[in-house]
């Protein structure tokens, strides 16, 4: 018999990811079943799911599928003229990043490697199995988590907003 919790976490993030698609934010689906699944794990009232082995590596695999299919000869093409700007904003956000992570460390008084792992740029499935060879990676999960829910619900907004007043054009 499967586990009956993974099925009651599908059908949270089935269920609050087709909601999401009503709000026009980018990558919707996903901001949703990550609030839909959040809000199930946090009520403590469904315990942890299992997943059956394998399952994050045809996940993994899934996600690198549909953005290797998004790199077209035409993003060799804009990767020319931008080469520099990804250097430059790669190398701006891990400083920014360590800065960020030694700075909460310190304020808050919390694990630097959580922190630093924390506020480092990347998604939470990469910082995560980063974080689980230290030990902290639920942790690391969590403020990826958190991070991710607020960007893909803030950033479209402001994006918008600045669209309106003319700022700049979408």
């Amino acid at each position: 018999m499967p586990n009956i919790n993974l099925i009651y976490y599908l059908i949270a993030g089935g269920i609050f990811g087709a909601l999401a698609l009503k709000t026009g934010i980018p990558a919707a689906p996903l901001a949703g079943a990550l609030i839909g699944t959040s809000i199930l794990s946090i009520t403590g009232k469904v315990d942890v799911a299992n997943w059956p082995s394998g399952t994050r590596t045809i996940l993994e695999i899934g996600i690198g599928t549909v953005i290797g299919t998004s790199l077209t000869k035409d993003s060799l093409v804009d990767l020319q003229s931008l080469w520099r700007p990804a250097i430059l904003i790669t190398f701006t956000l891990v400083i920014t990043g360590l800065a960020i992570g030694l700075w909460t460390s310190r304020l808050l008084n919390i694990d630097v490697i959580t922190t630093i792992l924390g506020a480092a740029p990347g998604g939470i499935s990469g910082m995560s199995l980063v974080g689980s060879e230290y030990g902290v990676g639920a942790a690391v999960a969590t403020l990826h988590a958190v991070r991710l829910i607020t960007v893909l619900l803030i950033l479209p907004l402001v994006v918008k907003c600045l669209n309106l007043f003319g700022i700049i054009k979408s």
